[in-house]
């Protein structure tokens, strides 16, 4: 029995094999072999679009943690963490806590750990910037894996300027809109904004 991500997974990759003409393709290989490629192709599009922005633009759209919001976008596009909202105010979060734990701790023009080491300000730091982005993301029920890396990337220095951070957003933001229109002209119900089932709410 298939649940709604197997069905999402499978309507994607029949519609991208259709339109590269490889309907054989499915045929002649299990479901899984054709599904893991599909999904490394939409893994390697997303980065190479971001990373074609970057380099156009000279600035920094594309960053680790995009790579594990992709893999959920494409193969789990109907969790909860994989909607919209949850991408997007995820890594919000996780962009202000990494911030703020910078700033709290007098680090934000300190260079980068793998720079100048770690410290006992810059293990504060990291430890901060990650309780704020686990418990923000809780707090405002929008789960979203990936953005608890982007708080740790700010929080150790890799990216500390104001002007960047607009930038990260940016880069999930032009994420989420490739696979909303790859998703939902395959069919996929893919969410416009909040999750289709909510999270629990512990009360």
């Amino acid at each position: 029995m298939t649940g709604p991500n197997e069905r999402a997974r499978r309507r994607l990759a029949y519609f991208l094999l259709a339109r590269l003409r490889l309907k054989r393709f499915m045929r002649r290989f299990d479901p899984r072999t054709a599904l893991a490629l599909i999904s490394g192709f939409n893994g390697a599009l997303s980065v190479a679009l971001l990373a074609g922005i970057a380099m156009i633009t000279r600035e920094p759209f594309i960053f680790p943690s995009v790579g594990a919001s992709a893999f959920i976008l494409f193969y789990r596009p109907l969790v909860a963490a994989a909607a919209p909202r949850n991408v997007l105010l995820g890594h919000l979060i996780g962009v202000l806590s990494g911030w703020a734990s910078l700033w709290a701790f007098g680090l934000l023009w300190a260079g980068s750990a793998f720079e100048v080491g770690m410290d006992l300000m810059r293990i504060a730091a990291t430890a901060v910037g990650m309780g704020l982005a686990c418990a923000g993301m809780v707090w405002f029920r929008a789960a979203h894996p990936p953005a608890a890396a982007t708080s740790l990337l700010v929080s150790m220095g890799l990216i500390s300027s104001l002007w960047h951070l607009p930038l990260l957003l940016a880069g999930a933001t032009i994420l989420v809109l490739q696979a909303f229109v790859m998703h939902r002209v395959a069919g996929v119900r893919y969410p416009v904004w909040a999750p289709r089932e909510p999270e629990a709410d512990w009360r």
